[in-house]
């Protein structure tokens, strides 16, 4: 595929492992998860953008289990992280020993590997540590390397990492910054099961059965579908509107509504565009299509918008969450690319008329 719509045989072939591997992996995780389908899909979708994820959830909603399983089910290396108030950032990233050779008695630094030197990372409660440590993190999801004593250390790829909060119990617990929440790709909400999947949740596990997963994609069949996601074409206007969605969650700027200059502090920046767009592609990928259209950036705006849009006292005070401003920006902004060249989006909140 390339950025004028063309699709080699290749590609199109990919398309279609891909789409099937998604049902596939579906079908895996099921063994082991029961539902959590919205979760499970945007999971997939950030990975295949080579993104991390945020996973927001009460404790026993299995997240970690979900997290381990797919994992599996790409063939990729997993390693967990239990976030704590004692933890150091030597206690994620790796150290530096001194190592003696007994032959000639000579002595020299060796670098031991840290739990982040993985495929899959776990960072379990992230929002349990200091921030000290969190921003451990934050070198090896932008850079995809650390670095100690000096020296750069690169990680394996693909490498993703997926944190887990616990948004019930805050004592005791450091609220990530904006800047690192900002390095996260997705947010996504872990909801309570439905009473049909908590019936099967409880029989399922209290038979002392292990069911066992088998690997869908190798991890080089991953590498290249994430280059694939970046060649799906994307129309000038579903761009845009991406952009307009981004730009419009920003108070104070020419054209913003009045909702969101009565309820919203800060909006999203640039780089939020660029993961709209970047999930769209992902998700049409998954879906089997090779273009991303403006449903696609619709279907991902929840999870990429709701941590970047920071609310103001009003907004606490009326129950307004960043989901329900997300929800005002999909009814509002407009989505034909005719709208968007013709009208501005400033005209359109004000309720002026299309000439």
């Amino acid at each position: 595929m390339s950025s004028t719509g063309d699709v080699s045989d290749n590609d199109l072939q990919a398309v279609q492992r891909l789409s099937a591997a998604s049902q596939r992996i579906t079908k895996e995780l099921g063994r082991v998860i029961v539902g959590q389908q919205p979760v499970i899909q945007e999971l997939l979708a950030a990975m295949l953008a080579g993104g991390h994820s945020l996973l927001v959830g009460v404790p026993g909603l299995a997240k970690t289990m979900m997290v381990r399983t797919l994992a599996d089910t790409l063939g990729l290396s997993f390693s967990r992280i239990q976030f704590t108030p004692d933890l150091m950032p030597a206690d994620i990233t790796g150290t530096e020993v001194i190592q003696e050779d007994r032959a000639t008695g000579a002595r020299d630094f060796r670098f031991l590997q840290g739990p982040i030197f993985a495929n899959v990372v776990l960072a379990d409660e992230i929002n349990r540590t200091p921030p000290k440590t969190q921003a451990a993190l934050l070198e090896a999801m932008e850079e995809k390397q650390v670095t100690t004593g000096g020296r750069r250390h690169p990680l394996p790829g693909p490498f993703f990492v997926l944190a887990t909060q616990n948004p019930i119990e805050q004592e005791g617990t450091y609220p990530l910054p904006e800047a690192q929440l900002d390095r996260f790709m997705f947010q996504v909400l872990v909801d309570y099961p439905s009473d049909e999947d908590e019936f099967q949740i409880v029989k399922q596990t209290t038979t002392g059965e292990q069911p066992v997963v088998n690997t869908v994609l190798t991890h080089e069949e991953i590498v290249e579908l994430q280059q694939l996601v970046h060649r799906v074409p994307v129309a000038d206007h579903v761009v845009r509107y991406a952009i307009e969605l981004c730009r419009q969650t920003r108070p104070g700027q020419d054209g913003c509504s009045e909702f969101i200059d009565q309820y919203v502090h800060w909006g999203a920046g640039p780089r939020a565009g660029q993961f709209l767009v970047l999930g769209g592609k992902a998700r049409a990928l998954l879906a089997g299509r090779t273009w991303a259209g403006t449903e696609d950036i619709q279907a991902v705006a929840r999870p990429v918008l709701r941590h970047r849009i920071i609310t103001n006292f009003n907004a606490e005070a009326d129950r307004i969450r960043p989901d329900v401003v997300v929800e005002y920006l999909l009814d509002h902004v407009p989505v034909s690319g005719t709208e968007l060249e013709n009208q501005t989006v400033a005209g359109l909140f004000r309720g002026e008329s299309q000439e």
